[in-house]
């Protein structure tokens, strides 16, 4: 697995953070049928992990929590990219014994599945096709396509060691519905550094940085012209984007400001390393925040 489209300078997404509705429940599922397992738990919150020392996924439980609704923005999905295709089948021979109900696509640059926790938060886990085989078009647009998955070639790679999610899961991207596709490619690519990779008719459009497929999608399939999430709302709390240096950080703030975007300083939980970050929101009113810490 190409491993450089998670690690610094990419602008990558390191982790991500949910509203849930009970705790218990999402921290069962999120064990138990996904795979991860906890790095930390308090009344209230549970920090996820694959490798036993980095949390992905932080899950927040909400009281009076409000159901996911559309007509908001939010996330769309978050993604867990997979090491390798054993991995993968791995997975999808639990998912099976598991009777567990999944969607899937060939994406061409990727194979993914994809699945709902308990609060309708979607989830894809995938693995990437070798960058070799990913087409562009004049080096700037990255062919994607959805067809049918092939389980096949899949499962025959699995080994059926199934414990947990390999160390080796990343946060691969993470997609949201947003309110306004043009709004957000200008924060996403003028406000920040992220490139449009591809474009799906007026209502999709994915951008990354270092040529990757895709660090985030953006759609407005149930959202256009939606309403930010309320408090109380199950779904998207935060995504966590690293940058490289304390000097770009310095620099993406500026952008911010010049840009009348509140940049909010405040010092990162223990598990994020207890350091200086900031965060903002976005047009969408989604909250973004940023870090040095990261690989």
């Amino acid at each position: 697995m190409a491993t450089h489209f998670h690690h610094k300078p990419n602008l990558y997404s390191s982790h991500v953070q949910l509203k849930v509705s009970a705790l218990a429940r999402s921290i069962e599922y999120y064990t138990t049928i996904i795979g991860f397992k906890v790095l930390k738990q308090t009344e209230t919150e549970a920090y996820l992990t694959a490798d036993g020392q980095t949390s992905l996924v932080s899950l927040v439980e909400v009281p009076n929590a409000a159901p996911l609704q559309p007509g908001f923005t939010g996330l769309y999905h978050l993604a867990l990219l997979l090491p390798s295709r054993k991995d993968l089948g791995n997975i999808v021979q639990h998912f099976v014994n598991l009777n567990v109900r999944l969607g899937a696509a060939d994406h061409d640059v990727s194979e993914a599945l994809y699945l709902n926790d308990p609060d309708g938060n979607g989830i894809e886990i995938y693995i990437d096709r070798d960058e070799s085989e990913w087409t562009w078009s004049e080096g700037e647009q990255v062919h994607m396509v959805t067809e049918q998955l092939n389980f096949q070639p899949i499962l025959a790679a699995a080994d059926g060691k199934w414990d947990g999610l390999p160390a080796g899961t990343v946060m691969g991207h993470v997609h949201l519905s947003v309110a306004s596709l043009d709004k957000s490619e200008h924060f996403y690519t003028n406000v920040l550094d992220y490139k449009v990779v591809t474009r799906f008719g007026a209502q999709a459009l994915f951008i990354s940085t270092g040529k990757y497929h895709h660090h985030f999608g953006l759609n407005t399939w149930n959202s256009n012209n939606g309403h930010a999430p309320t408090e109380e709302m199950v779904g998207l709390k935060s995504v966590t984007v690293v940058l490289k240096d304390a000097a770009y950080a310095e620099t993406v703030k500026q952008s911010l400001r010049d840009n009348d975007y509140v940049v909010e300083q405040f010092v990162a939980a223990p598990q994020f390393g207890g350091k200086q970050v900031f965060s903002t929101i976005d047009p969408n009113g989604l909250r973004i925040v940023f870090t040095i810490e990261g690989n």
